[in-house]
């Protein structure tokens, strides 16, 4: 019995042993995990800061504060403008040389390099800064097609009755002319060697072009030459003809992509068209397409909408022109400031949660002023 009795303690003991062992390792294991994150990686955000109804590009210092509610807004991706109304907001040599020294940079901005400031400040702020090239094929708006078109008329774009292309406003440059299409690039790939940007960005104009245009000469030669001497079609909506001028716009945007990665590799080429069939039908963007050939690194399409009923139509629309592999691609651009329009804030969010619903980890919200609206939204956004 005494002998049982000891044979019990020593096995009790050991027991013991070993348990205490087991737990000190499993409390080392423990010690040496790293800490539960609480916290998901942040989403893309981009806003667009403009020169139009904003103040933002006026000085460095308006620069620096723009940056400051970016960050403080989880803001990571700034698109600023560089070409509109027939100018640069940049010095460039390009224009310089075709347009007079006059034409070098937007008047309002002479003596000054707002894109350079744009990047200096958004870089110190660990925000990657795109040059967006706002007015595209654009020549001017309301202004007969501006210096470019005066000193180049033969650039301009015609409709079928052999006028200036124009629509809303806005009147264009041949989009398939070759002496347009290099001028467009030589202005993308001059601020790509020039400035440490981190992306550049055509919109509902680059590629673009109504497709009431495509009856000048060099377009029309350039369809028979193809078609066996045929004239295109009277109908501008005319399905083949739709998609042959839309190809040549996509052609054009393939070759700019590979000449501004053969640049600056990392340096990103987004696009944000309109939606998708409407932007291919009136203005020959086919992004769908553009993203099946690799053309662009992300695309925005602008999903501006009044209510969330039409948002969430639309991008669940949106979303069957999107293949599962290019859907990390894919931003909805949001509305939240159109002159005086802005949305509630329970719209607002319910955007913002239609998009997290279908998958979508980020947008791009047009445009910055608006961004300074919903100061309560963007204390916890992207946070």
């Amino acid at each position: 019995m005494d002998i049982k009795k000891k044979m019990l303690k020593k096995s009790t003991i050991a027991l013991v042993a070993i348990i205490t062992l087991v737990s000190c390792a499993c409390k080392k294991n423990e010690a040496s995990l790293p800490p539960t994150k609480t916290k998901s990686d942040p989403h893309f955000a981009g806003t667009w800061i403009t020169n139009v109804a904003s103040t933002a590009l006026d000085s460095r210092a308006n620069i620096q504060e723009a940056v400051a509610t970016c960050k403080k807004s989880g803001i990571n991706n700034i698109f600023v403008v560089v070409w509109n109304q027939g100018r640069t907001l940049y010095p460039s040599t390009v224009m310089a040389n075709l347009f007079g020294e006059s034409a070098k940079i937007a008047s309002k901005f002479q003596g000054r390099d707002p894109l350079q400031e744009m990047i200096e400040e958004g870089h110190k702020a660990g925000i990657k800064v795109h040059a967006w090239f706002e007015y595209g094929f654009a020549a001017s708006n309301n202004q007969n097609g501006g210096l470019i078109l005066q000193t180049k008329p033969q650039w301009a774009a015609k409709d079928s009755n052999g006028n200036l292309l124009t629509k809303n406003g806005f009147e264009w440059m041949n989009a398939f002319m070759p002496e347009v299409q290099d001028f467009i690039s030589s202005l993308v790939l001059e601020v790509v060697e020039k400035y440490d940007v981190d992306g550049v960005q055509g919109d509902d104009r680059l590629p673009a072009l109504p497709s009431t245009g495509g009856y000048d000469d060099y377009t029309v030669n350039l369809y028979k030459a193809q078609h066996s001497g045929a004239n295109p079609p009277s109908d501008y909506k005319n399905t083949e003809w739709v998609n042959w001028r839309a190809d040549l716009l996509t052609t054009f945007l393939g070759k700019l992509y590979q000449q501004v990665k053969a640049k600056k590799p990392k340096v990103m080429v987004t696009v944000a068209p309109s939606v998708h069939p409407w932007a291919k039908d009136e203005y020959l963007q086919d992004w769908p397409n553009w993203l099946d050939k690799g053309y662009a690194d992300l695309v925005i399409p602008q999903h501006y909408r009044y209510d969330i009923a039409s948002y969430k139509s639309t991008l669940k629309q949106q979303l069957t022109y999107v293949k599962p592999q290019h859907k990390s691609k894919f931003y909805p651009g949001v509305l939240i400031q159109n002159g005086t329009y802005n949305p509630t804030d329970d719209f607002f969010k319910q955007m913002i949660d239609a998009n997290r619903a279908e998958g979508i980890v980020g947008e791009s919200f047009w445009f910055f002023e608006g961004v300074k609206k919903f100061p309560t939204f963007f204390e916890t956004y992207n946070k």
